[in-house]
């Protein structure tokens, strides 16, 4: 499994390059712009080869983009869904101009409606986005969630009711997030529960469909539904989980991103030392890690 994070891209897109060099990952995540603002800009094809070369060039591979946080391609309002299903049209072409092979999405906030009828939302949203995108190339990966403010994707069941609803549904893969499913009820802490959890996200979902894994340590345990990331071994999931994914042979071929805390107490930079300790728990040729 090449591993990676999540690095910012305030100063440009080359910033978060140099970052991910710095840190020794071997791919990387990015936002397609601020993901705290609906305003965005045009990424120019310029400014996409640029960033395709330099990731190249250091060996950065695969490259993901994650979606802004203001998106709800499942909300009940209809101004607001109308505006997320815009902003998200927007950056799966900044995510084609840049490159990237997917653009990670959370799925959305039921609210207070029924689950079925945000579902049902979402499924006409990708609808408009596929649609509207059709010669992009750039897959869309639904993400796990932690269930937090009744949001879609807590539940395996929620994908298979996504594929067989969308129109077109070629383009839509799933990324993984550890923190998300622990949240969510998916005890994967000891061997019996990380092998019952992906037999039944294989059954249920596939393993063909999983394009990215977040690796991210809980603040918070099991079914606590609560999105809070810890650094690698420092949470609820202690240090066997990930090492459970990184010697699974049937993962080996994805990307693992980090979205652990850029800092701890004392403000050192954590990335290097969270991609380290991943980096400790693979089996070398005797199968120790």
């Amino acid at each position: 499994m090449r591993l990676g994070a999540h690095m910012r891209i305030a100063g440009g897109f080359q910033t978060a390059v140099k970052d991910a060099v710095a840190a020794a990952c071997e791919t990387l995540q990015i936002f397609t712009k601020n993901p705290q603002q609906w305003r965005s800009r045009e990424v120019t094809l310029e400014e996409g080869r640029e960033f395709q070369a330099e990731c190249a060039e250091v060996g950065l591979s695969p490259v993901v983009a994650h979606d802004s946080y203001l998106i709800n391609l499942a909300s009940g309002d209809a101004a607001l869904r109308a505006k997320s299903v815009a902003a998200f049209i927007e950056e799966v072409r900044s995510s084609q101009a840049l490159g990237v092979c997917c653009l990670v999405t959370h799925m959305g906030s039921a609210g207070q409606d029924p689950v079925d009828a945000a579902l049902d939302r979402l499924c006409a949203s990708l609808d408009e986005v596929i649609a509207a995108t059709k010669d992009s190339g750039v897959a869309i990966a639904l993400e796990t969630t932690a269930g937090q403010g009744n949001s879609l994707g807590s539940r395996f069941e929620d994908f298979p009711r996504i594929f067989a609803t969308v129109k077109e549904d070629s383009r839509l893969v799933v990324c993984l997030d550890t923190c998300h499913i622990l949240a969510a009820g998916y005890d994967i802490r000891t061997r019996e529960g990380y092998e019952a959890v992906i037999a039944e996200f294989d059954r249920v979902v596939g393993l063909g469909r999983l394009w990215v894994v977040h690796l991210n340590d809980s603040k918070k345990g099991p079914g606590s539904r609560v999105d809070r990331h810890e650094h690698i071994g420092e949470g609820c999931l202690g240090l066997d989980p990930f090492r459970f994914v990184l010697n699974d042979p049937r993962l080996q071929h994805l990307p693992g991103i980090l979205e652990t805390p850029k800092q701890d107490a004392e403000k050192r930079e954590m990335d290097p030392v969270n991609l380290a300790v991943l980096r400790s728990l693979v089996a070398n040729g005797s199968g120790q890690a």
